[in-house]
């Protein structure tokens, strides 16, 4: 099984991307901003900057602060993260190869936050009256684009080696 392929470079710079500007987003807002003295910061009538640690995965689920947990989570994201680079290396698609790399490298941002902070740090809140949406970070928008050209690419894309029909 080949670790690596035609189009895992461009998989690995969007990956290095996405997990850099998380991380530097993190470490400033959390460091440089001190966002924990601040929030909540009005930036738009419908966007604050807060800060939430999520000790789950998207939107709170399976929350829990135990220490085994978040390394089972952290693990789990590692382990996944893997198997999308397998599966990285043997794509033909670049927009399959550029998908994939968005999600591993917010995935392994995420997954360093659990192993350092116990949990992951948001801070990007979506609202519109008394609707609230959940607060993320730069790593979760970049698995959400990630999965967004995958899905794209599943309704549009032809196989490779297929021709037209």
């Amino acid at each position: 099984m080949p670790l690596w392929g035609p189009l895992s470079l461009l998989g690995l710079v969007l990956a290095a991307l996405a997990f850099g500007l998380d991380q530097t987003c993190k470490w400033w807002m959390l460091f440089v901003f001190d966002i924990a003295a601040r929030e909540p910061v009005r930036v738009l009538p419908v966007f604050d900057l807060v800060l939430a640690w999520n000790r789950g995965i998207s939107y709170g689920w399976l929350s829990s602060h135990a220490e085994a947990a978040q390394w089972l989570l952290t693990l789990a994201s590692v382990i996944v993260s893997a198997g999308l680079w397998l599966w990285l290396a043997r794509t033909p698609k670049p927009i399959v190869a550029a998908a994939l790399g968005l999600i591993i490298g917010g995935a392994l941002s995420n997954a360093i936050d659990r192993m350092i902070h116990g949990a992951v740090a948001d801070f990007f809140h979506l609202h519109w009256g008394s609707f609230s949406w959940y607060v993320f970070n730069i790593a979760d928008m970049a698995i959400v684009a990630g999965v967004m050209a995958l899905v794209y690419d599943s309704f549009t894309g032809r196989s490779a080696g297929h021709g037209n029909a």
